[in-house]
């Protein structure tokens, strides 16, 4: 029997990386709404009372940065001045500019149209070189893993108490760690609970930690804890003073929250503030699409995709595929079944999944994949039945 602990960790709303990540996005969607080909590169600084709103977009829409980020800010919850930072009398200062022209004709005319091509998908270059991976696992109805699904559950679940009054005085900051223990790779039971919650200065921290395990841990956990799961609250003592007055935030730097957690790969970049054209973006979104599909039509138990770009080509320079031992064939053949089903081409991605659409915002926080509730275009389990036949077609296996 193989025991193994996996850890993974999730951010409140008010998080200040949370907070630029959220912005960066707000910008993006107002962008698309207005023309849904700008191209968008926004990163966002946040410092005690001070936001700054920087990168680079090239659009004909008419965006107001500064009343963007305030009403980012309002509906998190920074709605009062003590909490140190407040939409109403923040500071915003906009240096966002026009997209680099080196950069623009590698993607507008990619490698491909310029040595001759004249496939309409071909016409867009990737955005940036890099690796992009995607991950699916059956351990959940989500096809994620269970350590990031219980995390971001308990960072959505103090969002909950806060806003609808059961405790009122939490504040918009917080973190959520949870370790699972498995057993000859299945999930048993949760080993651990961390949780950092922002309050007010009047609150008891044993007031603080019973209400919690209350309200927040025992209805999400529910099920996975036993009596030797050890719940830590606020192990700092007071968290009083959080949010972008405790610590300074920055677009991007969560990626590990916005993806697998301690499951998977990453290939570095992040997602928030970029357009579809950024394959750090799409290409991880396809590669996730291609991950969940491949899992849920029985090709395997688990799934992780890799895509490797060079900027301004369109044609990926790699596609590769690991079922890490479950697959119902090789991971060669897989490869194959993939290859011939699915167009890894930016042009060809944006198109598939709609990514031209304001649709980001909502995902800044709690995880960009798994969120079945928004039921976003990589979500989508509509490549079964394909992935299916192509199998059989190819091999005579029939899952």
């Amino acid at each position: 029997m193989q025991t193994k602990l996996i850890t993974s960790e999730s951010v409140a709303e008010g998080h200040p990386d949370k907070i630029a990540d959220r912005i960066s996005d707000a910008v993006l969607d107002a962008v698309l709404a207005q023309d849904p080909g700008g191209r968008v590169a926004c990163e966002v600084f946040v410092t005690q009372s001070l936001i700054i709103v920087g990168g680079e977009i090239t659009t004909e829409a008419e965006v107001d940065p500064d009343e963007i980020a305030r009403q980012v800010l309002k509906k998190i919850g920074y709605t009062d001045p003590s909490y140190g930072i407040s939409y109403e009398s923040c500071t915003v200062m906009n240096l966002l500019r026009r997209q680099s022209p080196d950069i623009a004709q590698a993607v507008l005319s990619s490698w491909e149209v310029k040595h001759g091509s004249r496939d309409p998908k071909d016409q867009l270059g990737a955005g940036d070189q890099g690796i992009m991976f995607g991950y699916a696992t059956t351990q959940t109805p989500e096809y994620m893993p269970l350590p990031i699904t219980l995390a971001h559950k308990l960072a959505k679940r103090l969002a909950e108490v806060r806003k609808d009054g059961t405790l009122p005085y939490l504040r918009p900051d917080g973190k959520t760690q949870v370790t699972l223990e498995y057993e000859n790779g299945k999930p048993i039971r949760v080993h651990t609970v961390l949780l950092a919650a922002q309050h007010d200065p009047e609150v008891e921290l044993e007031d603080l930690v019973e209400d919690i395990k209350k309200y927040v841990v025992e209805p999400v956990l529910d099920g996975w804890l036993d009596e030797s799961t050890e719940v830590f609250v606020n192990t700092s003592g007071r968290f009083v003073i959080g949010g972008p007055v405790g610590d300074t935030g920055m677009t991007g730097r969560k990626i590990i929250v916005d993806t697998y957690g301690g499951y998977g790969s990453h290939g570095g970049g992040a997602f928030s503030g970029k357009d579809p054209t950024k394959v750090d973006r799409s290409g991880s979104y396809m590669a996730r699409y291609v991950a969940k599909n491949v899992v849920a039509a029985g090709l395997a138990k688990e799934c992780e995709v890799q895509i490797a770009y060079a900027i301004g080509r369109a044609k990926p320079l790699a596609v590769n595929v690991d079922s890490f031992g479950t697959g119902v064939v090789s991971d060669e053949t897989l490869r194959e079944l993939v290859l011939s089903l699915f167009d890894f081409r930016p042009a060809a991605i944006i198109e598939r999944l709609e990514l031209r659409q304001p649709i980001y915002e909502p995902f800044s926080c709690y995880g960009h994949f798994g969120r079945i509730e928004l039921d976003p275009t990589w979500e989508r389990t509509d490549m079964v039945e394909p992935l299916r036949r192509a199998l059989a077609q190819r091999t005579g296996k029939v899952v």
